[in-house]
């Protein structure tokens, strides 16, 4: 069996923050818009496909993710997404949204032009509140 590895492609683009209990969490690097990335250890690609269980834990990750965002963030809206058109690991989005982030309402794929990166501790800051000790 091959080991399990994380597109390159998403350790290009976001923080790696560590393990959740179904799923690896990645931070997307730009801060502009607080946007997190979940990725099961499969080699499915589609969220549907995966055993109830598993799909149950990774949705319950996103749900921890999401609490994190609308009750410590403040975002109002949260957009989940698996689409896996240009990176085909399967991975799960979880974007906080807010009317006053800068492509509301439109999606942020494709509407994102301003890139504020994050300061390291502040990394360090939502790695120690989103993962388990």
């Amino acid at each position: 069996m091959t080991p399990f590895t994380l597109h390159p492609q998403l350790l290009t683009d976001c923080h790696l923050l560590g393990r959740l209990p179904h799923s690896h969490l990645l931070l997307h690097r730009n801060a502009a818009v607080p946007w997190f990335i979940l990725v099961p250890e499969t080699a499915l690609t589609n969220l549907l496909d995966l055993r109830a269980s598993q799909r149950e834990g990774v949705l319950a990750d996103a749900k921890r993710v999401s609490d994190y965002l609308t009750k410590t963030l403040g975002c109002p809206k949260i957009n989940v997404a698996w689409l896996g058109n240009l990176v085909p690991q399967l991975h799960v989005h979880v974007i906080g949204r807010r009317p006053s982030d800068p492509c509301w309402p439109r999606p942020v794929w494709g509407h994102l032009e301003l890139f504020q990166p994050y300061p390291p501790e502040q990394v360090t800051a939502i790695r120690a509140e989103l993962l388990p000790p």
